[in-house]
């Protein structure tokens, strides 16, 4: 549910990939870095920056097929995260050489001295280079893509937890999606639900603006929301469809919302397609008293998914 035009355009800035190295300058080091070959090879096989910050596309599951992403990760809180959760192996981090020392540099190399992640220090520009978002503040991870979840594995009741999910219509802006899903996490979502086309998928800009957040979530990646939600439906999810035109209001919702629910959202621009909201088991809005026709994507998604959590836990 936002405004025509209410979302960031860019995903970051792209770069040009960058050019083969020797192996790292032996800069100052911090720590525990352990010196070795150059990033990417040993495991990595390529430098970060050889795919753009575009979603890529993965060999699993069939050529053509759009992976979900997370392989490389940028950013200071971001990488801490990754490292912290311990969810998926993680090949290398990439430190810059010419950092001031931080008590969160030091904690990222202990995490991954912990994690046998191969630390190494390289220079600034290459760092820059190889990366795909605007300031990824002199660290980057290279780690294994994030898995999909099952949808039908989202939408079951865990540890006498109902599934509390974020389905997104359509969101194809990296900024907007990375702020739904730190949101998602911070307001207790158990899951989110993402289409294959036509939407951002997880890009190094995601991972950032997320700040950690893709690294506690389970994602499922569907073919179509519609059939998504018919499908949820008949497990038992209610869904409540956020859209400006609805007659009743998110703050007044009167369904019980806390057995299994699914916030869903629609794209920048459009919000939520026709068919998707008539799948949708409730319409609600957020009234509105200025003079601007409706939230961002990412403010809205904060203001429902909250929302939402108040009455869960009332």
């Amino acid at each position: 549910m936002t405004p025509p035009g209410a979302g960031r355009g860019g995903s970051g800035r792209r770069r040009r990939p960058a050019p083969a190295a020797a192996a790292p300058g032996r800069g100052r080091s911090r720590g525990p870095v352990r010196r070795g070959a150059a990033p990417g090879h040993g495991g990595a096989g390529r430098d970060p920056g050889e795919r753009r910050d575009g979603g890529g596309r993965g060999r699993a599951g069939g050529e053509g097929r759009r992976s979900l992403g997370g392989e490389q990760v940028e950013g200071r809180q971001a990488v801490r995260e990754l490292l912290a959760a311990g969810r998926r192996p993680v090949r290398e981090v990439w430190v810059a050489e010419d950092l001031d020392p931080s008590p969160q540099l030091d904690e990222i190399e202990r995490l991954a001295t912990r994690r046998r992640a191969r630390l190494v220090p390289v220079p600034r520009g290459r760092l820059e280079a190889a990366a795909r978002t605007d300031a990824p503040q002199g660290v980057l991870a290279l780690a294994r893509p994030l898995e999909e979840t099952d949808l039908d594995e989202l939408c079951r009741v865990r540890r006498g937890t109902a599934p509390f999910l974020l389905v997104l219509d359509g969101v194809t802006d990296p900024h907007n999606l990375g702020s739904l899903l730190r949101t998602a996490e911070c307001a207790g979502i158990t899951g989110v639900v993402l289409p294959r086309h036509r939407s951002a998928l997880v890009t190094p800009t995601v991972t950032k603006v997320a700040a950690g957040a893709v690294e506690h979530l389970a994602l499922a990646v569907v073919p179509g929301i519609p059939a998504a939600l018919q499908r949820m439906g008949r497990l038992g999810v209610t869904s409540i469809g956020l859209d400006a035109g609805a007659p009743g209001s998110v703050f007044d919702l009167d369904a019980d919302v806390a057995g299994p629910t699914a916030l869903v959202l629609g794209s920048e621009g459009r919000g939520l397609g026709q068919l998707a909201r008539r799948r949708c088991s409730i319409l609600v809005a957020i009234p509105q008293h200025g003079r601007l026709e409706a939230l961002n994507v990412a403010a809205a998604g904060a203001v429902a998914c909250f929302e939402l959590a108040r009455h869960r836990s009332s």
